[in-house]
């Protein structure tokens, strides 16, 4: 039996740890454990076979590491080939009866993805599909890609296999404590992404024990079509006697594990800390239960880095901003390639309301395959709505569908056998919401049964594509009311249509009924209305037309979908005409209202607006001022966001470099900018082993902008290395960072050597195996369980300069 079918029909059992056990079999702290399938291939054979006889289906091979940023081409295809020999010849020597398969197992690559980091998208999907095509032309059975907690590097893993092989593959992230990806995705999110690009199960992993991952797996549950998996963690790691052990034992585990199979956990295995005995109690105690079956959930969604945006409940409202059709300024922008304007549209339509933001930049005169995905990458920087891709280019849509961190909306295709074949095999592969227009060769039918019949050919072609209804939301085409009076008519009754009959969602370009007509808000408000009230599940409108937000809000209190109107009496007063009578209302705070151009350009992560602003500011303001004054109170403003989880690290990061380009500028222009200096230097390091320096490179890049001096080191740094520089530079504050449950001893080794050598530094560690208990018996001075609780640790710390 293939993967695939096995997976339909049965509950299947992961393998364990492979980490931890591999420290009991003497792995040396800082040996990199895929070279153990060339140099001790008879240990990893004996612990992939204790899995298959405790019970596991699938195996992983141990390449959670392997990739060609840690070995060379010859010997990754060495270690590769050695990985999936070890795991066959542990499954022929298995007494177990089971099914038996082999995963590649793929892990993170250890580096953040442009804008947060200095790794380009195809160059990860690159170093992906190196590793992927080694592997399956070893045989491997199915690809599981596992620990991710970064959807943009998940898509750029998912899309290697998919382009390089035919194999199943698994997916799961790693979620943290507040239920979301390091770079803020939900599992809602998630979800929308994986399934729209095709993965065979989705999930979690690591992180945490099976109780604390329990509302993340309910969460997969609810919103997922598809089967979902998890492998949590022995619970979180502590040191006895000198030895790494988990807090939570096989039985517990198993009993956790029973609890969420249960609900319908399909695919069900362990992660750090867990071993053969962990999946022997596990299977123990489930494998007699019936698996719960799969069901469609039918959710038509969107999404961004950040969250999914669902169509059929509360209106949806698409911002039309950012479209040169009829706006000279947006035109001139594009032509000019000023993408501050552009940004800074999309950014005040979220402010005002928008869910969701078309983005058109079709011109005759510009390259648009590469301003869209120029503009798509951008606006993805400086904030977290879904986006709508809006082009007849078909070469720009595949562009930016492929660089686009989410799962889009696509607008459009229409019922033309040209443009379904050109748009659903793009859909099919990127996944997507695609915006269907009621159009086809023969033009828009002028009634509301001609226009159903074009959505049911379109919802059929799209399900030969293996496209489902669930991602078509039909467009039914608001025509002028002044060129035809009965436009808006067979606008509506194709809109209760569609919704009755096809069981679709429905979206419209709302302000085309008016088009001709004086008082064009008055129109299109009352169209709007009407609209939603006959199904209308979103709209392409101008958030900043007050009379449009008015009918929206409106719209919500007498649907009952605005608890206590309070949305309602919260967004009215300031949608008023000016000469309105006075509401009541709750005044801006002072935070928002003094908030300066400067201020505002690092809180949003504008990077050129702050240099410019500062170059401004320069003329009649001191560096040191502009730091003190609006830099540093700018970050802390974002950084108290973060710490109250308002804020998440994307926009995090975006800031610390919309600071750093105001920073530079103050530095050619006056020696002054390094008069916050902290006394000192912080010496940070990615321990003996670990390649993966993100969250070393995210504290390095909020502490300068703090006006720390950081020196360094980078990654797989010997002990020795991070002790000759704490002691050459009389370094009062040094940062540890390890994400592998392999490299913690290597930390461990370097914290003791600095006692030793350097016993004035103070030594804060951080990663994801760590925790508060873990570091003090290390004896680490300070755990930082995230980039700004280092950044505050220093401050109380290092005195001013």
């Amino acid at each position: 039996m293939n993967f695939r079918e096995f997976l339909q029909k049965n509950t299947v059992y992961l393998d364990g740890g492979m980490g931890t056990l591999l420290q009991e079999k003497g792995l040396p702290p800082g040996e990199l454990p895929e070279r153990w399938n060339l140099t001790h291939p008879e240990c990893i054979t004996e612990i992939h076979r204790a899995y298959f006889d405790a019970g596991s289906h699938v195996v992983c091979t141990n390449t959670f590491g392997a990739n060609a940023l840690k070995f060379s081409d010859e010997e990754l295809e060495r270690i590769i080939a050695a990985a999936v020999e070890n795991a066959r010849k542990a499954a022929s020597e298995s007494s177990s009866p089971k099914e038996k398969f082999i995963a590649l197992d793929i892990g993170p690559c250890g580096r953040l993805l442009k804008p947060l980091g200095d790794m380009d998208f195809e160059a990860a999907v690159a170093l992906f599909a190196k590793t992927v095509r080694i592997g399956a032309s070893c045989g491997v059975d199915l690809v599981l890609i596992e620990t991710m907690n970064d959807s943009y590097e998940t898509k750029a893993a998912l899309l290697a296999v998919k382009e390089n092989s035919d194999l199943p593959v698994l997916v799961s992230n790693a979620y943290g404590e507040n239920g979301k990806l390091m770079t803020g995705a939900t599992p809602a999110a998630m979800v929308a992404l994986l399934e729209g690009m095709g993965a065979d199960a989705l999930g979690a992993n690591c992180s945490l024990g099976p109780r604390r991952l329990a509302s993340v797996a309910e969460e997969l549950l609810e919103k997922a079509s598809v089967p979902v998996l998890l492998k949590p963690n022995a619970g979180l790691p502590k040191t006895v006697n000198g030895k790494t052990v988990f807090d939570v034992t096989p039985e517990e585990f198993s009993r956790e594990m029973e609890a969420l199979v249960r609900k319908g956990i399909r695919v069900a295995g362990g992660c750090c800390g867990t071993t053969p005995s962990y999946i022997r109690e596990t299977v123990s105690r489930t494998e007699s239960l019936a698996p719960v079956p799969v069901t469609e959930k039918n959710l038509t969604v969107v999404s961004s880095y950040t969250h999914a945006v669902e169509f059929g409940g509360a209106p949806v409202l698409i911002g039309e901003r950012i479209n040169p059709t009829g706006k000279k300024r947006f035109r001139q922008a594009l032509t000019e390639r000023d993408l501050d304007y552009i940004l800074a549209e999309g950014l005040r339509q979220q402010e005002k309301g928008a869910h969701v933001l078309d983005v058109n930049v079709g011109l005759p005169e510009i390259d648009e395959p590469l301003l869209l995905s120029e503009t798509v990458r951008e606006l993805q920087t400086v904030l977290d709505l879904p986006l709508q891709i809006d082009t007849a280019n078909a070469e720009a849509m595949e562009k930016a569908l492929r660089c686009y961190n989410g799962k889009a909306m696509v607008n459009s295709v229409n019922g033309k056998k040209e443009s379904m074949e050109t748009v659903f095999p793009l859909v099919k592969k990127y996944g997507g919401l695609v915006v269907a227009l009621t159009l086809d060769e023969n033009g828009i039918p002028s009634t509301a049964e001609g226009r159903v019949e074009i959505a049911r050919n379109i919802l059929k072609t799209a399900e030969s594509y293996g496209i489902s209804r669930k991602d078509i939301i039909v467009d039914t085409l608001a025509m002028t009311v002044s060129a035809d009076h009965t436009a808006a008519v067979a606008t509506l009754a194709s809109l209760r249509d569609v919704r009755e009959k096809l069981g679709c969602q429905t979206s419209l370009g709302v302000s085309n009924v008016s088009f001709g007509l004086p008082c064009r808000d008055s129109i299109n408000s009352t169209f709007f209305a009407l609209a939603l009230e006959n199904g209308l599940s979103a709209a392409i409108m101008n958030p900043d037309s007050a009379e449009m937000m008015r009918t929206y809000h409106s719209f919500m209190a007498l649907r009952g979908m605005d608890e206590n109107c309070a949305s309602y009496i919260e967004k009215i007063p300031a949608l008023l005409p000016a000469s309105s009578a006075p509401v009541p209302t709750v005044p801006a705070s002072k935070e928002e209202g003094d908030r300066s151009e400067l201020c505002y350009a690092i809180v949003k992560g504008l990077r050129e607006k702050a240099a410019s602003v500062t170059a401004s500011m320069l003329e009649s303001s001191s560096g040191l001022s502009i730091v003190e004054n609006e830099i540093i109170p700018a970050l802390n403003r974002v950084g108290k966001g973060f710490e109250e989880k308002t804020v998440y690290l994307p926009q995090l990061l975006m800031s610390a470099e919309a600071a750093k380009s105001a920073f530079d500028v103050i530095k050619t222009r006056t020696a002054k900018a390094e008069a916050t200096a902290f006394s000192g230097k912080v010496v940070l390091a990615t321990v003996r082993g670990d390649i993966h320096d993100i969250g070393k490179n995210i504290v390095k890049l909020l502490l300068e902008n703090y006006g720390f001096s950081v020196v360094d080191l980078g990654k797989d740094v010997p002990p020795e290395d991070v002790v000759e520089t704490a002691v050459s530079l009389h370094a009062p504050l040094v940062g540890l960072s390890a994400l592998m449950t392999t490299t913690v001893p290597a930390m461990e080794k370097t914290v003791s050597l600095l006692h030793e050598k350097a016993p004035w530094c103070k030594i804060m560690v951080g990663g994801a195996v760590l925790t508060q208990e873990y570091a003090s018996a290390i004896g680490a001075d300070f755990y930082a369980k995230d980039a700004m609780e280092g950044v505050r640790y220093a401050e109380s710390l290092l005195p001013k300069a």
